[in-house]
Protein backbone atom coordinates (compact mmCIF):
# COMPACT_ATOMS: atom_id res chain seq x y z
CA UNK A 1 0.00 0.00 0.00
CA UNK A 2 2.77 2.43 0.92
CA UNK A 3 4.60 1.64 -2.33
CA UNK A 4 1.47 2.45 -4.32
CA UNK A 5 1.05 5.74 -2.45
CA UNK A 6 4.72 6.66 -2.97
CA UNK A 7 4.48 5.86 -6.67
CA UNK A 8 1.35 8.04 -6.94
CA UNK A 9 3.10 10.93 -5.15
CA UNK A 10 6.18 10.67 -7.37
CA UNK A 11 4.03 10.55 -10.50
CA UNK A 12 2.03 13.64 -9.47
CA UNK A 13 4.59 15.41 -7.27
CA UNK A 14 4.46 18.83 -8.96
CA UNK A 15 0.66 18.94 -8.77
CA UNK A 16 0.59 17.78 -5.13
CA UNK A 17 3.21 20.36 -4.18
CA UNK A 18 1.29 23.15 -5.93
CA UNK A 19 -1.93 22.15 -4.18
CA UNK A 20 -0.10 22.07 -0.82
CA UNK A 21 1.42 25.51 -1.38
CA UNK A 22 -1.94 26.97 -2.44
CA UNK A 23 -3.57 25.44 0.65
CA UNK A 24 -0.93 27.08 2.87
CA UNK A 25 -1.37 30.46 1.17
CA UNK A 26 -5.15 30.19 1.57
CA UNK A 27 -5.01 29.27 5.26
CA UNK A 28 -2.60 32.08 6.19
CA UNK A 29 -4.55 34.56 4.06
CA UNK A 30 -7.75 33.58 5.85
CA UNK A 31 -6.18 34.30 9.23
CA UNK A 32 -4.73 37.58 7.95
CA UNK A 33 -8.08 38.76 6.57
CA UNK A 34 -10.36 37.57 9.36
CA UNK A 35 -8.07 38.00 12.36
CA UNK A 36 -9.73 36.89 15.62
CA UNK A 37 -12.88 35.85 13.73
CA UNK A 38 -10.91 33.18 11.82
CA UNK A 39 -12.18 29.60 11.99
CA UNK A 40 -8.99 28.51 13.77
CA UNK A 41 -9.80 24.78 13.99
CA UNK A 42 -10.42 24.67 10.23
CA UNK A 43 -7.24 26.66 9.54
CA UNK A 44 -5.10 24.39 11.73
CA UNK A 45 -6.50 21.20 10.23
CA UNK A 46 -6.17 22.55 6.68
CA UNK A 47 -2.61 23.76 7.36
CA UNK A 48 -1.63 20.42 8.90
CA UNK A 49 -2.95 18.53 5.87
CA UNK A 50 -0.87 20.69 3.53
CA UNK A 51 2.17 20.14 5.77
CA UNK A 52 1.70 16.36 5.46
CA UNK A 53 1.42 16.67 1.67
CA UNK A 54 4.52 18.86 1.40
CA UNK A 55 6.54 16.73 3.84
CA UNK A 56 5.71 13.60 1.84
CA UNK A 57 6.75 15.29 -1.40
CA UNK A 58 9.99 16.62 0.07
CA UNK A 59 10.75 13.18 1.51
CA UNK A 60 10.12 11.61 -1.91
CA UNK A 61 12.55 14.14 -3.41
CA UNK A 62 15.05 13.34 -0.64
CA UNK A 63 15.16 17.02 0.30
CA UNK A 64 16.07 16.90 3.98
CA UNK A 65 15.72 20.64 4.62
CA UNK A 66 12.13 20.82 3.39
CA UNK A 67 11.30 17.48 4.99
CA UNK A 68 12.44 18.90 8.34
CA UNK A 69 10.59 22.19 7.78
CA UNK A 70 7.30 20.55 6.84
CA UNK A 71 7.59 17.94 9.61
CA UNK A 72 7.99 20.86 12.00
CA UNK A 73 4.78 22.39 10.54
CA UNK A 74 2.97 19.10 11.14
CA UNK A 75 3.96 19.26 14.82
CA UNK A 76 2.95 22.94 15.02
CA UNK A 77 -0.35 21.99 13.39
CA UNK A 78 -1.05 19.25 15.92
CA UNK A 79 -0.41 21.71 18.77
CA UNK A 80 -2.63 24.29 17.04
CA UNK A 81 -5.44 21.74 16.65
CA UNK A 82 -5.16 20.75 20.32
CA UNK A 83 -5.22 24.39 21.41
CA UNK A 84 -8.06 25.39 19.05
CA UNK A 85 -10.10 22.48 20.41
CA UNK A 86 -9.33 23.54 23.99
CA UNK A 87 -7.78 20.13 24.72
CA UNK A 88 -4.50 21.76 25.77
CA UNK A 89 -4.10 25.19 27.35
Amino acid sequence: MLDVLNKFVLTHIRTIEMIGVLMRIFSFSLVSWLGPQSPFMFVWIFNTIDAVMLAWCSRARRDSAYTLLNTFWILVGVVGILRAGNWVH
